[in-house]
């Protein structure tokens, strides 16, 4: 099963993600922010993907967030959330993004993008 780290900061997307990414075969660990995913990254724990907001509280944005995780996680997937503008022209080798809000369909397509059965 295949590991990924949710950070969402509005409860009602995290617990829906939460949810589609179980279904799509995901174990799940959740975040409300970046700082609290960091802290998960710090204790050592793993992960193979990284779904995460761009814009929410604390000290670090979904793109720092990112950064910091392959320091940790290397070679770990991302991909991104947002309702604002289009991520596409920011995106690095094995990053991809969804619109909010995004439905299963679209969290599936991205996530075979990246090479992850669903």
């Amino acid at each position: 099963m295949s590991t990924v780290l949710l950070v969402e900061d509005e409860l009602l997307v995290r617990e829906l993600a939460s949810e589609d990414l179980a279904e799509a075969g995901f174990e799940v660990t959740c975040a409300g922010n970046g700082d609290d995913a960091l802290a998960y990254l710090n204790e050592g724990r793993q992960f193979e993907l990284l779904f995460t907001d761009i814009r929410m509280p604390g000290t670090v944005d979904g793109w720092q967030l990112a950064e910091q995780a392959r320091d940790f996680c290397p070679g770990i997937k991302v991909i991104y959330a947002t309702g604002v503008g289009d991520a596409g022209d920011r995106l690095a080798n094995h990053e991809r993004y969804v619109r909010k809000p995004y439905n299963l369909a679209d969290l599936r397509r991205v996530l075979a993008d990246l090479g992850f059965a669903t």
